[in-house]
Parts: C-alpha cells; structure tokens; sequence
C-alpha cells in the first residue's frame, strides 16, 4: 500500500508557497477529485488514479490500496486520514507509516466524508442511498447505515456538537439525523434537483449547499428559510467548501468556474474561470485561509492566492486528450481518447494511471501487467485480448462481459466506431 515517493514537476519551489503565492501539486496519473488540507500544512489529494495523494513540503507520499477512483479523502488528526470512492471502500491512514486499514465498504460509490469534532467518528455518504457512521476509536468494528433518502447521498456534515448529521442526496432533499440512534429528524429543504454538496456554519446559524440545477442557497438552520440565493447560470454545482473562519464560502460548478463568497453580506468577493474546460471536483483553503486549493480534469491539485486569483494561470489551458476532436483525429483514436486514455497509456514505460498499459495488448492474457492489481475476476479469467475480445467489451459493457471488473461501466454503441479502436489499438500498441 505504500510507494516511494515520485519526483514531480513544481511551479515553485518544493516548499509548499506561502499565503498568496499561486502553486501546483504535480504527479497523480488521473484527475483530482478530493483535497483536504491538515493544519500542520500538510495535503491529501484524491484521484481518479486509485491513489491518495499525502503532500509534506511539495513532496508526495502515495498511499495505495482502493481499486478504484478515490473521491474524497479528509484528516482525522495530524497523523491519520480517511479516504473513500468507487470502489465502494474507506480506508483508515496511518499518515506516519503510510499504512493503510480497511474500514469497510458500502453497496456503492462513496462521495463524500465528515470527521466528527472529537474526531471518534467518521460519516460517509454512498450512491447506494445510506450514510455510514464508522467507529474510529475502534477501527475493527462494524458501521451502522442510515436509511432513508431515496437516491444516492452525495455530502454530509456533522453538528459542531458531533450530535447532529446533515445530509445532502440527488433526490433533492436535505435532511438532519440523530447521530446517537440514527433517528430521521426532518428536512430542512427540498430542492427539486439533486444537492451534490454541503457547507455548515453552526454559530452564523446557516447551511449552503449545491445542486446539479446550478442552485447555490444559504439556509437558516433554525426554519430552512433562503438566507441567500447566490445561483449562477451554470450547472452543476460541484465543488463547496468554507474557509477556516467560513467567512469566505468557494464554490466550484461543472464550467470551470470558482466563486468566493463572503458570507458575512453574502456577496461575491471573486469569480473566475480557474480552467479552460470543466469540472471543478474539488475545493479546500489551506489553514490559514490564503489560498483555495482546487482540482479537475487535470493530473496535478493547484492553489490560487484568495487575492487576485483571477490574474493566476488555469488549470486545464489546453484540451485533455479524451476530449479532443478534429479532422487531424482518426475516429479509432478518438474513440480511445473518449473512453480509454484517462485510465490507460500505449506505451511500455510505467504511468500512474487507474488501469494498466495497453502496451503489446493483443494476444495477452487478460490480468496479466506485472505490477498491477486486478480485480479476483479478471485474474481468474481465460480472456485473451484481440479484436474480438475487444469489440464484445464495449460492445456489451465491461460491468456486462467481465462482471465485477474494476474497469468503468462503459459502451460503444456504434460497430464501426468499435471496429475503428480496435484497428488503432492494434497499431497503436503494437509491441516491439
């Protein structure tokens, strides 16, 4: 579960920058999709690659263990973590070892986790439509799930008290909880589309939240009243998250847009495009409140100074490959670059990606890329890849032909368009 150590290319020096001085974090072989920010000055990073991320002084220690993307990852304490993704999973980090502990999994993607004030436990909120409470002063122990929203649960946040759980679900609805027997209190709103992210100020007596509708509302916790309606024009609502004395509220939504908020007027104190094409997963300041870190569609986490971060370089200048198109693209190659590229590369040399090479593909044995770890089912299969292997992949679904694959759910509807990657892969990866 542990890797050495990679070298990664830096803007500045290795040192993390100080407040106000605009930074990246490079060396992930997929998009980032979580970020928390420890008070020692530490970083986690979650990413599409299955690996998490820990950053100390501009340098990266990978902890390894999920089988797939990792959404969301958050300290416990100076020397623990939790992370949690598609592969259903969290996981307990001993940040010191880089060790980590299988807390246990829910029946679908986790998106998003709280730590309780004490810090004794964590919650977890699952597409399979529950919320975990994992009991960390005693790891080994089973979690208790509540029910009750009927959609897939997308972000959570406890009380300052650790008594209370608020819950946000792409039925739309925003719900509390009683931590101690996991009693349904209530809804505090219902906002018609789904609500994919939660941010809470006990003290100012206020909830925001964001939606896949573009909604982005400030809730009075007493009633549920709209303290704030700050809706853009844009869709969805991603990424949220508050400053370490919530004063400033960012936001980030699926056009590539970052908004800072301050929360004390509920204005807007900036709002720029932090990269050329969307998403804006993922959004944390460093503990000081000088810089908003956030990631997306590229490899590396980058931090903007709070003041004048428009002025700042954007995360994703040019197209990613997978979403490349042109007459100079054949359609094989841009059937590989849609589906295949974010996972894989064609080449031999070794890349942090979430799958294997595709380097000298046909005629290998499926589950066979020495240093990489597959799932039981396709290790235990008899599949040879060629293009009749290949076709029946997109053809019927990876989820369909290698059932339980860790590989993403996935078609190609189109037999030519099927038949065009194959004759590029054939080219593209023949070996030497």
């Amino acid at each position: 579960m542990l890797r050495a150590a990679l070298t990664a290319g830096f803007l500045i020096a290795p040192r993390l920058a100080a407040a106000g001085e605009f930074f990246t974090l490079e060396g992930h072989g997929g998009p980032v999709k979580g970020i928390a920010a420890g008070a020692n000055g530490a970083i986690l990073t979650a990413s599409f690659d299955n690996s998490v991320g820990l950053w100390r002084e501009g340098e990266p220690l990978w902890l390894e263990g999920h089988a797939a993307a990792v959404n969301t990852v958050t300290f416990v304490d100076a020397t623990r973590a939790v992370s949690a993704g598609d592969d259903f999973a969290l996981f307990l980090w001993d940040l010191e070892t880089g060790q980590g502990q299988r807390l246990g999994t829910h029946k679908g993607k986790v998106m998003s986790l709280t730590v309780s004030p004490d810090g004794q436990m964590i919650a977890s909120a699952s597409w399979d439509g529950s919320i975990g409470i994992w009991n960390l002063a005693d790891p080994g122990s089973e979690a208790r799930f509540l029910t009750g929203h009927e959609a897939g649960v997308n972000a959570v946040a406890f009380s300052d008290d650790g008594a209370t759980l608020y819950s946000g679900a792409a039925d739309g609805t925003l719900r509390l909880w009683r931590v101690a027997d996991g009693t349904a209190l209530g809804q505090l709103a219902n906002n018609g589309f789904g609500i994919n992210t939660l941010a809470l100020n006990e003290t100012a007596g206020w909830i925001a939240y964001g939606a896949v509708d573009g909604a982005t509302k400030a809730l009075s916790l007493a009633d549920g009243s709209v303290i704030a309606d700050l809706t853009l024009d844009r869709r969805p609502i991603l990424g949220m998250a508050a400053g370490p004395d919530k004063r400033l509220l960012a936001v980030g939504d699926g056009e590539g847009y970052i908004s800072l908020i301050d929360t004390e007027n509920w204005r807007f104190t900036l709002d720029f495009r932090a990269t050329l094409r969307g998403p804006v997963w993922a959004l944390a300041f460093s503990p000081d409140g000088g810089n908003v870190h956030a990631g997306g569609l590229d490899d590396a986490m980058f931090s903007w100074p709070v003041e004048g971060a428009g002025e700042r370089p954007r995360m994703v200048e040019g197209e990613r490959s997978f979403l490349a198109s042109g007459d100079d693209v054949s359609n094989g190659e841009r059937q590989f670059q849609r589906k295949c590229s974010i996972c894989h590369t064609l080449g031999p040399e070794e890349n942090r990606r979430a799958g294997p090479s595709l380097h000298a593909l046909f005629g290998r044995r499926a589950g066979t890329v020495p240093g990489y770890t597959y799932s039981e089912t396709l290790e235990d299969s008899e599949i040879v890849w060629g293009p009749e292997t290949i076709d029946a992949l997109f053809d019927l679904g990876p989820e369909v032909y290698v059932a339980g694959t860790k590989m993403p759910m996935q078609r190609i509807a189109g037999a030519q368009d099927r038949a065009d990657l194959v004759e590029f892969l054939r080219e593209a990866t023949r070996g030497e």
